[in-house]
């Protein structure tokens, strides 16, 4: 492990301090096939070994501990100080491929951006994202990935006093839309040019040879963000805060807080229970994406360019990109999941129309693209996917249209199920489910649920023998209604 070159940046983007030592770690759950990948050579060390490590008990030589300062609106609001208030990153390494990665401690105590909390986190977060950023990993969505979760065997204080732990975890880096905003908030435009300068020499090195760097990086992060939503999408992934210190721009999902999943489709549906007005619903993260993407734009205005008006009229023209990428990779991921390898005009009303029945049934989402698959390949198959319908007749006559257009498509019917498997995943986090592996960890100390859980969302496409039930939606007496956030 080596220093994060972030703390190269000047002394006050972060601050330099070691993570508060825990009681009793205990090793949780390690992720050796990330530790392959990231080429750290620990993967030998008993449980106990990597506890210590990864409870930041032990700091591993070469690594050395920063907290970042960033900014960010939280809920339409401006903060102008929030940072890592229990976090640090720990060290920087380049992983197997050759890209870069930080390695941060969640839950690693007080910091000087705490603003009066613990700085600690408890299991129950921990667990969730632990699952939720791994699962969302397997199905192909750029996020942060879960490398170790350790109890500290320490309480932590919310409504009441719960068992504390630590999750360490992995970004292509930690550098938010809110961090570019601290600087901005405080016209320090040097700060904000040697930020956009590391960034774009980390993820986007390509905008160093446009004509203008700066709105070159702004277009960059608004087509990565366009493809990220449309992604979450097609899983039914609602992230529950999308404030901009939410936004890594990177491109990857980070900050698992109040997520979840949809179960029977609403474009409405909010699960977060600090959403009370649904600022961030499911059919709304696309708007709340373009939101935060023009409060970055508005911190690179004085670097774009030194006229002002100049500056908004090429950063607006810049954003212009989100709804056009945004566009296209919805439409193209649905005529994926629909089974359709070619495009005709009339392919995004067929979608809308099944997502619209799907909404007035009260259709699982994830159950009626699975089911799906197998109508695809023979009628036969029907019946499975009708019953998801209050109303089948409304399935029924789409179906016909449906089917129709597959009959003009080239693929035969084998190899089209084939493709629509690989697109639409077999198991998702059922929320009900992540809740009962928390209330069993948390309650019993029994962690056997969060273990098999874990290895059935590594493979989402594909369920194994005996776990068939992990496919299924909840019952009504197991529906999650909220989801909380762990801070």
């Amino acid at each position: 492990m080596k220093p994060p070159t972030y703390s190269a940046l000047p002394e006050h983007f972060f601050a330099r301090l070691k993570p508060a030592p825990v009681a009793k770690p205990r090793l949780l759950r390690f992720n050796f096939a990330l530790e392959r990948e990231l080429g750290l050579g620990i993967g030998d060390l008993d449980a106990q070994a990597l506890a210590e490590i990864f409870s930041g008990n032990l700091v591993p030589e070469g690594a050395e501990s920063i907290a970042m300062a960033y900014a960010g609106h939280q809920f339409g609001h401006f903060v102008p100080q929030l940072g890592d208030g229990r976090a640090l990153m720990l060290a920087e390494v380049v992983d197997c491929a050759g890209m870069r990665r930080d390695i941060q401690l969640k839950g690693s105590g007080r910091t000087p951006y705490s603003r009066g909390g613990d700085g600690r986190a408890a299991l129950g977060p921990v667990l969730r994202e632990y699952l939720v950023s791994e699962a969302m990993h397997a199905l192909g969505i750029p996020t942060t990935r879960a490398l170790a979760a350790v109890a500290t065997g320490e309480s932590v204080f919310r409504e009441a006093a719960l068992p504390g732990a630590v999750l360490t975890r992995v970004a292509a880096s930690f550098v938010r839309v809110g961090t570019f905003q601290y600087f901005a908030a405080r016209d320090d435009v040097e700060a904000v040019r040697r930020l956009a300068d590391y960034v774009i020499d980390r993820h986007y090195p390509h905008a160093k040879s446009e004509p203008s760097p700066y709105l070159a990086l702004l277009r960059a992060a608004a087509e990565t963000q366009a493809s990220l939503v449309a992604k979450w999408m097609q899983v039914g992934f609602i992230h529950g805060v999308m404030n901009t210190d939410n936004m890594a721009v990177s491109g990857e999902t980070i900050d698992y807080g109040p997520c979840a999943f949809v179960d029977a489709y609403d474009p409405a549906a909010v699960f977060s229970s600090i959403d009370r007005q649904g600022r961030y619903a499911y059919a709304n993260q696309p708007h709340a994406a373009v939101w935060n993407l023009a409060r970055f734009a508005e911190t690179l205005l004085p670097i774009i360019d030194a006229d002002g008006d100049r500056a908004v009229a090429l950063a607006s023209e810049a954003l212009t990109v989100f709804s056009t990428r945004f566009a296209d990779e919805s439409q193209a991921g649905m005529r994926r999941k629909l089974g359709l390898s070619a495009h005709e005009e009339g392919d995004a009303a067929l979608a809308d129309d099944l997502l619209d029945a799907m909404h007035r049934n009260q259709a699982d989402f994830t159950l009626t693209f699975r089911g799906l698959c197998e109508a695809a390949e023979r009628e036969a198959a029907d019946p499975r996917v009708r019953t998801l319908f209050v109303n089948p007749r409304d399935y029924d006559e789409w179906a016909v249209r449906w089917r129709a257009r597959l009959a003009r498509d080239p693929l035969d019917p084998r190899s089209r199920a084939a493709a629509m498997r690989q697109t639409n995943p077999e198991v998702i986090p059922r929320n009900h489910r992540i809740e009962q592996v928390i209330e069993a960890a948390v309650e019993r100390q029994d962690f056997e649920p969060f273990a098999r859980m874990s290895e059935v969302l590594s493979q989402p496409y594909r369920l194994g023998e005996g776990f068939e039930s992990y496919a299924d939606a909840p019952q009504p007496a197991e529906r999650v209604r909220q989801t909380f956030c762990g801070t």
